[in-house]
């Protein structure tokens, strides 16, 4: 249970940082630690929020 907190914690972690690194490549104009802290939600529940979450990630 706990290995399964901790994965989770991690991907949660990768997710910020790596979206914050990547903010620059997105169509967001502010706001980032907000998008970043929530990007779990806004990944599931925004289509256009998914792709730009996609864009930081990649680089593309």
């Amino acid at each position: 249970m706990k290995f399964i907190v901790v994965l989770v914690l991690v991907g949660y972690v990768f997710g910020v940082v790596k979206f914050l690194q990547g903010f620059r490549r997105t169509d967001f104009s502010g706001n980032q630690i907000g998008l970043a802290l929530l990007w779990p939600v806004l990944f599931v529940m925004n289509g256009n929020y998914r792709k730009n979450f996609v864009k930081a990630l990649k680089g593309s």
